[in-house]
């Protein structure tokens, strides 16, 4: 018991996503509770930038970048094959990375709302599967799942985005039993409206802006950090009976009633 239970000293994340947004927060806040931390995201640009920063605010700690895109399976096996070249291990992996396309359902072509799956559920799927050699050899490690709540009730994001995510949630619970007895820890959150890149087009819209504030109960949209320390949360020893488990970070959203 004690402090050590509120930080990540000496172990190795890997973060899908993470040069901008959510993923960027999570990387940050992994960081600053000491992990070692590796981010993947598809720009690489974006990426070595993120990456000089973070290594500018947390000196002491060390911070990798890989560019791949995580929707297609030859990078995701190459991202495990960078991981493992590298020879830290790992103890906790964030799926954070995603996409959608939002529109009408009868309105995707085929492939459209595939990628959108590919993105969102399948790649964490095999990401996790690619991890569990890795994260089985601890007697504590930990994965996070970064869904929404658009996979828990209606919003407008689209149907393949909303089943994607409800898919996601679902795979955390079963992979939270299967993997319990070799000691990973699985769970998830589900964020409504971040302030993100990605949100501020829709947000840039006052009327749908004011509908979105109006059915959320703190009356404002989240910060990337909010999300962020729910994920750390999840990943930290201070956590560790806690497994399945899927924590709205939504200002009270899906609490909402009449």
């Amino acid at each position: 018991m004690g402090a050590h239970r509120w930080r990540l000293d000496g172990q190795v994340a890997l973060v899908t996503g993470a040069s901008v947004g959510i993923g960027r927060a999570i990387a940050a806040e992994l960081l600053g509770l000491g992990a070692d931390v590796m981010l993947v995201a598809r720009d690489e640009a974006q990426l070595e930038a993120s990456c000089g920063e973070l290594e500018e605010q947390f000196p002491e700690a060390q911070v990798r970048g890989f560019a791949a895109d995580v929707a297609d399976a030859e990078q995701r096996r190459e991202i495990f094959d960078w991981v493992e070249d590298l020879g830290n291990g790992l103890q906790i992996l964030v799926n954070n990375a995603g996409a959608n396309d939002r529109k009408p359902s009868m309105d995707y072509a085929d492939a459209e709302w595939r990628a959108i799956f590919e993105a969102n559920l399948f790649s964490a799927f095999e990401l996790s599967r690619f991890a569990f050699p890795l994260l089985s050899q601890h007697a504590a490690s930990a994965i996070v799942n970064v869904g929404s709540v658009s996979g828990l009730t209606h919003v407008r994001t689209g149907s393949p985005y909303g089943m994607s995510k409800a898919a996601l949630h679902q795979m955390t619970r079963n992979l939270a039993c299967e993997w319990a007895e070799d000691g990973v820890r699985v769970n998830s959150v589900a964020p409504w409206y971040i302030r993100t890149r990605r949100t501020s087009a829709a947000l840039a819209d006052a009327d749908y802006l004011d509908e979105v504030i109006d059915r959320t109960p703190m009356g404002r949209v989240g910060e990337p950090e909010e999300v962020a320390a729910a994920v750390a949360f999840l990943c930290l020893p201070a956590s560790s009976y806690v497994t399945g488990e899927c924590i709205a970070v939504d200002g009270g959203f899906l609490r909402y009633g009449f």
